[in-house]
């Protein structure tokens, strides 16, 4: 095989890599992989393209998703139970909904970059980095990686707020974080943090 040949069939590959749509739809929950991107709440394609299945809520485990993942809401119960405390890297949220969500804060491992769109599609996709790899990076260090002896460990905050009408969406972060607990006392899930070990946190918070 040619060098050109082998690069269109690496490229074809990476155009096929499957990623995981989420989304929820009359009380039940639908985990899909889709070889291609399927418009913004669209069920029927998503049902129709995309390879799905029904989930029990309660079968569901938290999981690590090390590829892209998008989920589709309506409110915040569901989002919570998929997202809290959940190790993603590339994460896409599209809110399906109508009613104005409330200011709860999410929790998020690891996340690297997010993507949002509010209300059906009604306003321009905004996204925002927290932090890219280097090419050289494990895929599988999901959260932490080695730094002068500590443990890097990247945590997000999401206000889930920010789906409520058009506002840019922001995000800023604060490193060399040894206790979360400490400089943050008022933080919600400060007992998740209540254990120090020897880890430096980047602390990010996106709203």
């Amino acid at each position: 095989m040619t060098k050109r040949r082998r690069h269109l069939a690496a490229c074809f590959v990476r155009s096929q890599k499957n990623h995981t749509l989420i989304f929820t739809k009359e009380n039940t929950i639908r985990n899909c992989s889709c070889s291609a991107d399927i418009r913004d709440c669209d069920y029927c394609l998503a049902n129709l393209m995309c390879n799905c299945k029904t989930v029990l809520l309660s079968t569901m485990e938290k999981t690590t998703y090390n590829s892209h993942l998008t989920i589709w809401f309506t409110d915040t119960s569901v989002l919570e139970m998929l997202l809290n405390f959940t190790r993603v890297w590339d994460l896409k949220l599209s809110f399906c909904g109508t009613t104005p969500l409330p200011a709860e804060y999410l929790a998020i491992w690891g996340l690297r970059k997010l993507r949002v769109n509010k209300i059906k599609g009604q306003f321009p996709e905004q996204s925002v980095t927290i932090y890219s790899s280097s090419n050289n990076e494990k895929e599988n260090s999901l959260v932490v990686h080695s730094k002068d002896r500590q443990m890097l460990v990247y945590i997000s905050f999401l206000d889930t707020s920010l789906f409520n009408g058009y506002s840019l969406l922001k995000s800023y972060s604060v490193e060399n974080i040894s206790s979360i607990t400490e400089h943050f006392p008022s933080l919600l899930y400060s007992d998740v943090f209540s254990i120090s070990g020897n880890n430096s946190y980047v602390v990010t918070f996106i709203y």
